[in-house]
């Protein structure tokens, strides 16, 4: 599997003009910050390694790319997740159904192990981890080209966090400014998050405050609206967890400093919007 430098979309969303990285193009199985993040992994021999263990939710992206990363690498796949309800088990659908049709083994209801054999790699959940810096620095790269060709001096980045591992590791290695939102916890959480993985405050992305608290994952109808005006303007699929509330705190930039050009990067993760749509339309939001 070769991965490609991922197009530049310029669109219009409710009267902004905004550069969007289309990570989410990279490649039809291996997309977005997860491909970036597991690059290393794709294009380093590990001789030793025969099986690879994770955890997280039973719909993360993460789970998702780590089984096509397992598949092409022909590793074994183990995945630790709290709990998978009847009916998804029943009816396996999004980045659940597409792992295990890669061959994941789900372990649920157990405590990942404190240790592993010579032979295992442990990912941490999420992918926040130092080696993701190895992808992220060539999306980095990809940036500046962009940025040097139109001759965006000022340019700045924006992209909502989970971990807060691709913004980190982006504002490491560009001369722009990255912001971001945590969308996981506060963010105080995720300042932490940045901690675990550097020590140097002067490479911390800028953290844009939300105007009110957010749960991760629970349903919002601004969430929705917000989903379906980016896809009706810009005719783009963005993700249904991450991207809505990224676009909600990049309005509210936006209208406090309306002349600056942003590029917002698109991470992928669009599979998992098969059950997320699924969910709304249970609350009737559409």
């Amino acid at each position: 599997m070769k991965i490609i430098n991922s197009p530049v979309q310029k669109v219009n969303f409710n009267t902004f003009e905004i550069f969007i990285k289309r990570d989410d193009l990279l490649h039809h199985d291996f997309s977005g910050n997860k491909a970036r993040k597991f690059l290393y992994f794709l294009e380093h021999d590990f001789p030793s390694i025969k099986k690879v263990i994770s955890h997280g939710s039973n719909q993360s992206n993460a789970m998702y790319s780590l089984s096509v990363l397992c598949r092409l690498k022909k590793w074994e796949f183990i995945y630790y997740t709290d709990h998978v309800s009847g009916f998804l088990a029943q009816n396996p659908m999004g980045n659940y159904k597409n792992a295990l049709d890669n061959g994941m083994r789900l372990i649920q209801g157990k405590c990942v192990p404190e240790k592993f054999e010579e032979d295992t790699l442990f990912i941490q959940e999420g992918g926040a981890l130092k080696e993701a810096e190895f992808g992220i620095k060539k999306l980095a790269l990809e940036i500046e080209e962009f940025a040097q060709t139109h001759r965006l001096d000022e340019l700045e980045i924006f992209l909502p966090s989970g971990t807060g591992t691709t913004a980190l590791f982006l504002q490491k290695n560009l001369p722009f400014k990255v912001l971001t939102c945590a969308c996981v916890g506060d963010e105080t959480y995720l300042k932490k998050q940045f901690e675990l993985l550097e020590k140097e405050p002067m490479t911390f992305p800028t953290i844009l405050n939300r105007d009110k608290k957010y749960h991760f994952g629970k349903l919002y109808k601004e969430f929705y609206c917000m989903y379906k005006n980016l896809k009706e303007q810009t005719h783009i699929e963005f993700d249904l967890l991450y991207d809505p509330l990224g676009f909600i705190v990049l309005q509210n930039y936006l209208r406090n400093n309306p002349y600056k050009k942003i590029l917002y990067v698109h991470q992928g993760g669009i599979l998992g919007n098969v059950t997320m749509l699924q969910r709304y339309a249970r609350k009737s939001y559409f």
